[in-house]
């Protein structure tokens, strides 16, 4: 969630709220769940925390515990590649979207099938 100071200003308030509302409207669509991490003050900066694990664990206990067959990982980050070698070994197939310029070599061997995210994709999907 976005950060707010103690107490918030009304930009940081507004800004909380419009995410909450953005995050209650995902969490009401079938078969999606969403994780939140931690957010972190790295000197002047913030930046998310966890978030890479909690998807990651995630992917794992989904997949061992036999509640999916198959993932869809947006990603390019190739410390991913534990959890999609564990979730293959479950048997799960692993779909991958990606950035073409930011993608691991590692990442796009591991998975099952992958598929670049392109501007032509993004106009059809704004589109709808």
């Amino acid at each position: 969630m976005p950060f707010q100071s103690n107490p918030p200003t009304a930009e940081e308030s507004n800004r909380y709220a419009r995410m909450d509302k953005f995050i209650n409207r995902l969490t009401r669509l079938p078969r999606f769940q969403i994780r939140l991490g931690k957010l972190g003050r790295v000197g002047e900066d913030f930046v998310q925390k966890r978030v890479d694990i909690l998807l990651a664990v995630e992917i794992v206990r989904l997949s061992w515990s036999r509640s999916v067959d198959t993932v869809i990982l947006v990603t390019g980050d190739s410390d991913f590649v534990p959890a999609v070698e564990a979730a293959k070994d479950a048997g799960v197939l692993v779909q991958l979207w990606y950035t073409r310029s930011s993608i691991h070599n590692e990442l796009l061997d591991a998975v099952d099938e992958y598929f670049p995210i392109t501007q032509e994709l993004i106009s059809s999907v704004t589109l709808l």
